[in-house]
């Protein structure tokens, strides 16, 4: 076999292993949306049913319409948006600013924090339930959405300092150096020249935050007592009773679920890629 001929094999092998992990990640998201579109002989049937032979749109109408727990779907999509996009906003800008401190400073403990983080990051989130649940409830905030959203900060947070820590450290001091001697004070260095080229990994780390705050079952659960209060992934419970399980509901409802995370995406996703090359080439 010639080289050009194993190259071109190299390359048909590679594309044939990215389409096959391509389609297995997929295949979940497909058979959860066609679901919904079945009607209940085919979602309950021994056979194998690709495709649904009759659209319906009946699972999706009982659930925009006679909602869970006699309350609209939508107060549940509000509480999940609420506590996702407050963990966004507020594990972003906390992770921002702990890894430009720990990037560009040099202090007593460093590498112990760094250490402390990744164990943090390393314990399954289940195993600090009963921890979080207790410090909660002490400060009052049980029941409550602030509550929920600092649980999912204190979750979400290691991460994100970690990542956005790489970003900051790759950055070049010598472009705020010479920021400084073009006289930029330490606040607009940080926001003309740091911050549009962390701006790739600060989307990233929003991302990953949204989607874990967004499909936090256990915490939201736990933390509210009241179903007003409850988000979506707790929502969809409802449709598992004593009689058996709404499985035509559930993938409706985890449907549109699933659309404001997509929505999510499409509208952070340009910032990742605009900020690669912002920041550095202006002036």
């Amino acid at each position: 076999m010639t080289p050009l001929a194993r190259k071109r094999l190299g390359k048909i092998l590679l594309n044939t292993a990215g389409v096959l992990v391509f389609l297995y990640a997929v295949f979940p998201v497909y058979w959860m949306v066609s679901t919904g579109f079945k009607e209940n002989d085919q979602i309950f049937t021994t056979e194998f049913v690709p495709f649904p032979t009759h659209f319906t749109f009946d699972h999706f109408a009982r659930v925009l319409t006679e909602g869970v727990a006699n309350n609209s779907i939508w107060l549940y999509m509000r509480n999940s948006a609420i506590v996702a996009l407050g963990t966004v906003l507020i594990g972003s800008a906390f992770a921002l600013l702990s890894a430009t401190a720990i990037a560009r400073f040099r202090f007593k403990g460093r590498g112990m924090f760094l250490v402390v983080l990744l164990v943090v990051q390393m314990l399954p989130a289940e195993g600090l339930l009963i921890p979080l649940y207790m410090m909660v409830k002490r400060v009052g905030l049980g029941d409550n959405f602030i509550g929920l959203i600092v649980t999912q900060v204190a979750l979400t947070l290691p991460f994100g300092v970690w990542m956005l820590r790489t970003f900051v450290a790759a950055v070049p001091k010598s472009l705020e150096e010479a920021a400084w001697i073009d006289g930029a004070g330490r606040m607009q260095t940080f926001w003309r020249v740091l911050f549009p080229l962390v701006a790739p990994g600060l989307v990233a780390t929003s991302i990953f935050s949204f989607i874990t705050a967004w499909n936090d079952l256990v915490f939201a659960l736990y933390l509210m007592s009241q179903s007003e209060g409850y988000t979506m992934p707790v929502a969809l419970q409802y449709f598992i009773g004593q009689k058996g399980v709404d499985w035509g509901a559930i993938m409706a409802g985890s449907t549109l679920m699933t659309i404001p995370v997509v929505v999510f995406f499409l509208l952070v996703q340009r910032r990742m890629v605009s900020g690669l090359v912002a920041g550095a080439v202006k002036g």
